[in-house]
């Protein structure tokens, strides 16, 4: 298999507010620096575009036949237990032969904790600004 089989997914709530993509491209943009290749879509539960299902519908259009989808949620809430899975069911009788796996919350792996812990001590270490000062 190619990488151009493989794509990714990175799954995530969506808001009203177009800023809050920010974290999600800028994840996407990393992931595109470590690895070049990869044919990486990100994805809306609510409020912004593309959704799951468009995702997904054009990374089988350029040839995609094995995806991962990561849900980029700080833990496994209704949404990646309940509102994914059924997504997936939907897409699934539309793409036969397409294989999804589905990573656990990404806020919910040990790397991921680690360097969130390690940046909630290192702020103990920062200037400390007062909140009626901001």
């Amino acid at each position: 298999m190619s990488a151009r089989d493989q794509g990714l997914v990175l799954f995530g709530h969506g808001a009203r507010d177009p800023r809050w993509a920010d974290t999600m491209k800028a994840l996407a943009e990393r992931i595109g620096a470590l690895n070049p290749d990869v044919a990486l879509k990100l994805a809306y539960l609510e409020f912004m575009s593309p959704d799951l299902s468009a995702a997904i519908d054009a990374l089988v259009a350029q040839g995609v036949r094995t995806i991962v989808v990561v849900p980029v949620f700080l833990a496994a809430g209704g949404h990646v237990l309940r509102d994914l899975p059924d997504r997936l069911v939907a897409i699934a009788d539309r793409h036969p032969g397409l294989q999804v796996t589905v990573e656990s919350a990404l806020g919910s792996q040990a790397p991921v904790i680690d360097a969130m812990a390690g940046v909630c001590v290192d702020a103990l270490q920062r200037p400390k600004i007062p909140v009626d000062e901001r």
